[in-house]
């Protein structure tokens, strides 16, 4: 395990060639990287280590990078989790980002382009300086302890989940595109990846209950509305 200032980086990666490349670009990039090459092992580190991400390769032997998420979450883990798999189609997208993934990486990947998500994730978990509350019905929004709370009652969210709807919330009766939410809240490298926004608001959608103050404007995009 390697340690540094920008906190630790938990691979977990089956492919020994694909670890050594991601250990270096991380380690170059200043994180400190620690690497396991199976889920059971993961689940072990993400509890022992606390690292700041985890990257999970989707198609681990015996415990698959699925399964690892599933649990992290079944236990409020809510670690921010970015999906690196050589399975690129729409199914495996979204079922990814319904468990809680905050991104989605397919192989063959650019490791520059990766450690750039990586970076970027770890920015959306890390806090805002905005520290204003918004309250748009019985939802609460805490830019500055990133904490959501329903008529009182906490909700769990990932680093990207709150990020779409900090958006959506601090211009309450603005319609954003998916293209313009792609941009604010995934950054330039998620273009073209519009379903990517529907799923995080139906998950959104679900944990906020009949609370949510978003709106769908069919064929444009989605917006905040107050009650």
């Amino acid at each position: 395990m390697s340690t540094a200032g920008k906190g630790l980086i938990l691979v977990v990666e089956d492919d020994h060639s694909i670890a050594d490349v991601l250990r270096l670009y991380l380690s170059r990039a200043g994180y400190g990287v620690h690497v396991e090459h199976d889920g059971s092992g993961a689940l072990t580190q993400v509890a022992t280590l606390r690292p700041a991400l985890v990257l999970l390769d989707v198609g681990l032997p015996e415990v698959d990078g699925v399964e690892v998420c599933r649990r992290m979450r079944a236990r409020d883990d809510w670690t921010p989790v970015i999906f690196v798999t050589a399975r690129d189609d729409e199914v495996d997208r979204v079922l990814g980002l319904e468990l809680g993934a905050d991104d989605y990486v397919t192989k063959p990947f650019s490791p520059r382009e990766l450690v750039s998500r990586v970076a970027a994730v770890l920015r959306r978990s890390s806090g805002s300086v905005d520290t204003a509350s918004i309250d748009i019905g019985g939802v609460r929004l805490e830019p500055g302890t990133r904490v959501v709370t329903v008529d009182g009652r906490g909700v769990d969210l990932t680093a990207t989940e709150f990020d779409l709807l900090a958006a959506l919330m601090r211009r309450p009766g603005i319609v954003f595109t998916r293209e313009q939410l792609l941009s604010t809240v995934w950054g330039a490298a998620a273009y073209g990846q519009s379903r990517t926004v529907d799923v995080h608001v139906a998950q959104l959608r679900a944990k906020l209950g009949v609370d949510s103050p978003i709106r769908t404007h069919r064929g444009v995009g989605y917006s905040a509305v107050r009650q």
